[in-house]
């Protein structure tokens, strides 16, 4: 049974672990994301990944519309989420991500959907090389 919850346990709060992300992370682009994730030295192994959404406050001036774009993020992220969560519980690793709205207008959820699987992809193809 596929698990799509996706509660308070993957937030990522601690301004340490998001600065280190910014300074050592990569970054992958995939429009209209753009993601910056770091390896996790996180021993709890409550979950495989824990994500920051972010929407800029020079497009969306709006922080109704801001809000609107990070709850569309955050749904995209449940329902695609176990793709990633099973490569990295397979490879036993743990990441943080923080992840930012790069388009300048809101996408359906269904384009959405689409494009949170090809970042899933990506990230995944450069956390193999990484590896190896």
């Amino acid at each position: 049974m596929i698990n799509y919850t996706f509660g308070k346990k993957y937030s990522l709060k601690s301004k340490i672990e998001i600065d280190r992300l910014f300074e050592s992370g990569n970054r992958v682009s995939s429009y209209p994301f753009t993601v910056f994730f770091k390896e996790s030295n996180d021993e709890s192994g409550i979950t495989p990944f824990k994500i920051v959404f972010s929407a800029p406050k020079r497009t969306f001036r709006k922080a109704v519309k801001r809000n609107r774009i990070k709850r569309i993020m955050r749904e995209s992220i449940r329902l695609n989420k176990n793709k990633l969560e099973d490569y990295l519980n397979t490879q036993n690793k743990r990441v943080n991500l923080f992840l930012i709205y790069s388009a300048s207008e809101e996408i359906e959820h269904s384009v959405l959907n689409k494009k949170t699987v090809k970042l899933f992809d990506k990230i995944i193809k450069h956390l193999d090389v990484q590896k190896n």
